[in-house]
């Protein structure tokens, strides 16, 4: 594919020098999250670590709940 066939978004990425890429990246990660994006991975069922039980669709963001960690008393 020649440069001339990519998009105008994929040209000026291109352009950017490494740096200037690593800083664009670090912006977008940034924004992502402050969205509420997450790099928790959906789950696989076809895994073998794959616990049905663990996994809530209803649950914040798709992930598991929160749970009480409580410390014995003495």
């Amino acid at each position: 594919m020649a440069l001339s066939d990519l998009p105008d978004e994929w040209k000026e990425w291109i352009a950017l020098t490494p740096q200037e890429r690593f800083e664009e990246s670090q912006r977008i990660f940034t924004q992502y999250l402050a969205m509420g994006g997450s790099l928790d991975p959906d789950p696989d069922p076809s895994c073998p670590f794959y616990d049905p039980r663990e996994w809530d669709q209803n649950a914040a963001h798709g992930r598991a709940g929160l749970r009480v960690l409580r410390r014995g008393a003495g």
